[in-house]
């Protein structure tokens, strides 16, 4: 796609294997996607080692895109940065719409035929996830199959309305097994989770015949849940957010997770505190927060 402000929009793929269309990698489709984007360029060298080798099971073929939006991350911005539009609310795509569903219409004609689709996603509050497999629930999902990358949790959620744009959706629509994989961080690059985001993928891609290779790491017996389930711990108090607690620890009932401080002295106006037992799940990671803003998630212990 030519641009008036700069070089030609290209996005750039790398194929490993020949025959059928069998496994669709999508890296960053968004401005701030730097760790998406990283692991994508892990698993470009580490399936370029699997090919040379041999690996590639005959019949197979892999593709791996990076990143989708370029022109974003080059300015900084997170969505696209001539209107502030976000290329994975645009899919299937028009191809004569505007930029952005354009762009989701070639992409979307590239990938759809693939059995097994695979997006690095981000979420739309900003903060540090346990890392996990993410499926929307169409009727078409495949839980059995997202548990093969060995993720400590798998989730699953009601799609609302506006979800019917996203890729993942569309991917099962279109009969893709799609998966939207959470790395645990977004705008940074965070050594742990992308080696376990790269390990969960090569973990999946051996498991289903795709490629020979040799994982010394078995992975976790993933649980699974709807999202629907997740406790939320909300923000009682403005100010500066003080975290004490991660995400992927266990904390019991009345645990302290975080203070709230006040800007101008210090003084804590706000201790927040686990409701109940569980794994955080989700942890806010900004300096500030809001009032009632979601500061935690926590898949609840059952017990």
């Amino acid at each position: 796609m030519k641009s008036p402000y700069r070089g030609t929009f290209n996005i750039q793929g790398y194929w490993f294997g020949e025959g059928e269309k069998t496994v669709a990698i999508i890296g960053a489709m968004r401005g701030d996607e730097i760790q998406q984007q990283y692991i994508c360029s892990r698993l470009v060298a580490a399936l370029t080692e699997v090919e040379r080798r041999g690996g590639v099971a005959d019949g197979k073929s892999i593709l791996v895109v990076p990143s989708c939006n370029p022109f974003s991350m080059n300015v900084s911005r997170r969505f696209w940065a001539m209107d502030g539009t976000d290329i994975n609310r645009m899919f299937p795509g028009y191809d004569k719409g505007e930029t952005t569903q354009r762009i989701a219409a070639a992409l979307f004609e590239s990938i759809k035929d693939f059995k097994y689709g695979m997006q690095l996603a981000s979420f739309y509050m900003p903060g540090d996830f346990v890392p996990h497999v993410r499926m929307l629930s169409t009727g078409y999902e495949d839980v059995d199959s997202a548990c093969l990358f060995g993720m400590p949790f798998v989730t699953t959620r009601h799609p609302l309305p506006f979800d019917t744009t996203l890729l993942n959706y569309n991917w099962q629509i279109w009969g893709c097994k799609a998966f939207s994989i959470y790395a645990g961080q977004t705008n940074n690059v965070e050594d742990v989770t992308s080696q376990q985001t790269i390990d969960s993928i090569l973990r999946f891609l051996k498991k289903t015949h795709i490629i020979k290779y040799r994982i010394q790491n078995a992975g976790y017996e993933s649980v699974v849940f709807d999202e629907a389930e997740l406790v939320n711990v909300k923000a009682r108090r403005a100010g500066i957010f003080y975290r004490v607690a991660d995400a992927g620890q266990q904390v019991n009932e009345g645990d302290v997770l975080a203070r709230v401080l006040d800007p101008y002295d210090s003084s804590v106006l706000d201790e927040v505190r686990s409701p109940t037992h569980g794994t955080i799940f989700f942890a806010h990671n900004r300096p500030l927060t809001l009032e009632h803003a979601i500061l935690f998630r926590i898949q609840k212990l059952e017990c």
